[in-house]
């Protein structure tokens, strides 16, 4: 299995990516600099968290046109793998590659902090690990993971089971209280059309280790090997 990190200008999250996957998966990822035009057969792309551009116009809004993003499209295509986390969520939905925007926490404070999060859908390819409502406990860090779209967008991503995780509170609970950003429908995670994007807010990478905070995150990793090694 072969996976690629792609790195941006103000990018902060690739070596803690590259570890879990080290660890959990037994692979150690190329990185990939987002100057670069060309990139080898890989079997999954992964866009890390971090302040693409300094979250300069919009967050990800100037990473979405590096020269390495062509190179991104061609891959989805033909149905290569993505996971977007934090920053790498903001940039597919620049890219056009998942619907909606991240907007501006609703409190316009940055937010750092362990939250819950209900798995709402078992996609095998990057959730297989975890049950549908499953409670997870893993980090969020970001100014702008309010997501947004448009009424029919969302009716589309509820109906067609492409939600992947809401925030909630230590019971399941989806409602407001427990909505950390102000995301439509508690919404933390989605998938694309076909189940091979997966963009996210908070940081499964962050959460693979009890000495800093917990494991909850490893079954996303851990999902990923099974799908691609099975």
């Amino acid at each position: 299995m072969k996976i690629a990190i792609i790195n941006f200008p103000g990018s902060n999250r690739e070596r803690d990516m590259s570890m879990a996957f080290e660890s959990i998966v037994g692979v150690k990822p190329i990185e990939i600099w987002h100057q670069n035009t060309e990139m080898p057969d890989v079997d999954l792309i992964v866009i890390p968290g971090g302040f693409s551009y300094g979250d300069y116009l919009r967050s990800g809004a100037m990473a979405a046109h590096s020269p390495i993003i062509k190179e991104i499209y061609d891959r989805a295509r033909k149905g290569i793998k993505i996971l977007g986390v934090c920053n790498g969520f903001q940039i597919l939905t620049e890219m056009g590659l998942l619907p909606g925007i991240l907007m501006r926490n609703a409190n316009l404070k940055f937010i750092c902090k362990m939250i819950n999060l209900e798995i709402n859908c078992e996609n095998l390819k990057f959730s297989g690990d975890y049950h549908k409502g499953q409670i997870i406990n893993i980090p969020v860090a970001h100014h702008d993971g309010n997501f947004f779209a448009d009424d029919k967008t969302i009716n589309e991503l509820e109906n067609e089971g492409r939600i992947a995780f809401r925030y909630c509170g230590p019971l399941g609970e989806i409602t407001q209280e427990f909505n950390v950003n102000g995301s439509r429908n508690n919404i933390a995670g989605i998938f694309n059309n076909e189940g091979s994007i997966l963009g996210m807010m908070p940081h499964p990478e962050n959460a693979i280790d009890d000495q800093f905070g917990g494991i909850d995150g490893k079954g996303l990793f851990r999902s990923i090997a099974g799908n691609l090694l099975g």
